[in-house]
């Protein structure tokens, strides 16, 4: 009799063991389970990534409008919600995955008034939708842009075409319009870098005459551009940081601050009698048909 009880107690407790273990093992089963299905899910999620540029001190001019002169542009406290605006989405948005603002152009007939090129360009604003506030190279200022060429077309010889991705424009004040009897305020820029054929290249203007008075020194007419030059690393379409820095008689500007061009001629020690203003984007350089650019930029910052 007690033989009989101590085997039942001993198939009782060996099933116990045998079920308890099952269900720990299903258990583990279905922890490892969840465990693999969340880390896929982790892993399946996007980081969303926005670009560092604060638009407050810029607007925004895009080849969309009516006519030479018509092109529209977007000032602040407008630009600010870029994202939403229906107008600029075509041309102003932001590529969550890379974390930048793209500006993306094309040739249209909406051009501003002094070119026959499209653009979807910054223009800076020292007050916030004011273009009559600007500085002089005496005030100095400093540019810095991380960027990247995104999509571009090519021309019928397979180069692709060429973008200017930031400027110095000068501007002349009203006294100095209503001297030389000019129309309007526009002045030549003194710094013009493009993207071409992957290498960033770098034009100024330069006195046709190092003789002319001061009056004639505000004519368009007084300046050209020079032969320009090219930084020696080529971008492709990596990201580059440009940065320009100017000062009363001298501009230098430099491609991660690795290679670096001074001007201190005597071309920009006479510049200093115009105003100006910085701006960045994609200056698109070209009527073909079909042809367009995308110019991604990552962060911005201008200081005075």
């Amino acid at each position: 009799m007690g033989f009989s009880i101590k085997k039942s107690l001993a198939i009782f407790l060996i099933s116990f063991l045998t079920v308890s273990a099952t269900c720990q093992e299903k258990g583990d089963s279905v922890t490892n389970l969840k465990t693999k299905v969340g880390k896929k899910k982790k892993r399946g999620k996007k980081k969303i990534r926005l670009p560092e540029v604060d638009l407050s001190h810029w607007k925004v001019t895009i080849p969309k409008g009516e006519g030479k002169g018509g092109a529209l542009s977007v000032a602040p406290p407008k630009i600010l919600d870029y994202a939403n605006n229906e107008v600029l989405k075509p041309f102003m948005y932001n590529d969550s995955v890379s974390g930048a603002l793209v500006f993306h152009a094309y040739p249209t007939d909406a051009t501003t008034a002094n070119t026959k090129y499209s653009r979807s360009e910054l223009r800076e604003q020292m007050e916030p939708g004011n273009d009559n506030v600007n500085w002089t190279f005496a005030q100095g200022g400093t540019l810095k842009a991380k960027m990247a060429m995104g999509k571009v077309s090519k021309d019928e010889d397979g180069k692709h075409h060429k973008v200017i991705i930031a400027q110095i424009h000068g501007r002349l004040t009203n006294e100095q319009r209503d001297l030389i009897g000019q129309k309007d305020n526009n002045a030549p820029p003194i710094l013009k870098i493009y993207w071409q054929n992957g290498k960033i290249r770098v034009k100024t203007k330069v006195l046709k005459y190092a003789g002319v008075d001061k009056k004639g020194v505000l004519s368009k007419e007084a300046w050209t551009d020079d032969k320009g030059r090219n930084f020696e690393q080529e971008v492709g379409f990596r990201k580059f940081t440009i940065e320009v820095k100017v000062s009363d008689g001298k501009m230098v500007v430099s491609l991660n601050k690795n290679e670096f061009f001074v001007y201190d001629n005597a071309s920009i020690r006479r510049w200093g009698v115009f105003e100006n203003y910085f701006k960045v984007g994609n200056y698109f350089q070209t009527r073909d048909e079909g042809a367009y650019a995308s110019v991604k930029l990552y962060e911005l910052s201008a200081v005075h």
